[in-house]
């Protein structure tokens, strides 16, 4: 089978094409025909490393922790899958030596979830780490949900920062299907065309005016849930916009990781910080953020492509390298590199 592989840390040039053998999955393993591979920036930043030439965690290491294909074997001790399934997953990469840039990869059963017949395998691969990280997000309110699903965010407010990015166009998308109102912010006409197209009720286009009097008007008495890329920031906007027990989840540092807060508004306002990583965040989380996440695929809630905000950027395996190079540049809307036709036969 083709594999892309790298043995050393750095740039996208560390990437190489190899052949390998088809690996067997053991006990609780399942094995997937990689169809398509998501590519998300923590991808990038592993492969380059604390510093270009560090040691891999492994002598050789796959990259790329998301994709979608169809099961191909499943080893002792795995119910519920069969051989043929369609299906996505999520941290194929985490503290393992093969992710989904390869035709084949073996992974534990509870990092792969059922693709329903009506769901492309362009969106499952656009899944994993953004529509994980969103569900997380949005599940850790005070006093709110802990599942998403029709109803369970009625009657509150989200503010979505970038809207237009993966994580947030999720985001959008799993905070409506679950009842919420959601406002977002974005930094272009462009982008908010992407935003609306992905269900966000109102746009709010930071560069033009102040934000957080717009948000106010939009909302006069705050927003419940904040999804933040961009916490130093935004720090000052989302004191402004928060409502009474509102929580703001952070899920990146874009634009600093370090910021200043006025603690007594704050504290006035019973206002959580909740930061949230799916690599530590525990079993439970990730398990219930796929059962949600499958359920709103099977409603349709979850689609991509440009008329639906998320613009797709492909490319083939040959070109792993380049597609790395299109995440670390801010590609808007997903990277996704097609790994093997549906047709192949192993």
């Amino acid at each position: 089978m083709r594999a892309i592989v790298y043995s050393q840390t750095g740039d996208s040039s560390v990437l190489h094409l190899v052949e390998r053998a088809i690996p067997e999955p053991g006990p609780g393993e399942v094995r997937v025909k990689v169809v398509v591979s998501g590519v998300n920036p923590t991808d990038w930043k592993a492969r380059a490393g604390a510093r270009p030439g560090r040691p891999t965690p492994f002598p050789e290491v796959v990259p790329d922790q998301d994709g979608a294909g169809i099961v191909d074997a499943v080893g002792a001790g795995v119910a519920g899958f069969e051989v043929g399934d369609r299906v996505w997953v999520f941290l194929a990469a985490h503290e393992r030596a093969t992710g989904t840039a390869q035709e084949v990869t073996v992974l534990p059963a509870e990092r792969v979830v059922h693709l329903p017949d009506a769901a492309s395998f362009e969106i499952g691969a656009s899944l994993g780490v953004p529509a994980i990280t969103a569900h997380r997000a949005l599940t850790v309110a005070d006093g709110g949900p802990a599942r998403l699903g029709p109803g369970t965010l009625d009657g509150r407010t989200v503010l979505v920062a970038g809207g237009a990015g993966a994580v947030g166009h999720a985001a959008i998308q799993l905070a409506r299907w679950s009842g919420a109102r959601v406002i977002t912010t974005v930094s272009s006409p462009e982008k908010a065309a992407l935003a609306t197209a992905a269900g966000a009720h109102h746009i709010v286009n930071y560069r033009e005016g102040d934000a957080a009097k717009v948000i106010r008007s939009i909302e006069p008495d705050g927003v419940d849930i904040v999804v933040e890329v961009s916490p130093a920031r935004n720090a000052s906007l989302n004191a402004s916009v928060i409502a009474n027990h509102g929580t703001i989840s952070v899920y990146a540092t874009d634009g600093g990781s370090e910021m200043t807060l006025d603690v007594r508004r704050h504290f006035s306002l019973n206002a959580r910080y909740q930061f949230l990583l799916l690599y530590t965040v525990g079993e439970a989380p990730l398990a219930a953020a796929a059962e949600d996440i499958e359920r709103a695929l099977a409603d349709g809630a979850l689609p991509v492509g440009e008329e639906a905000g998320l613009p797709l950027t492909r490319f083939s395996l040959e070109r792993t390298a380049e597609a790395h190079d299109a995440v670390e540049a801010s590609t808007v809307g997903k990277v996704l590199i097609d790994v093997s036709p549906v047709t192949t036969r192993l």
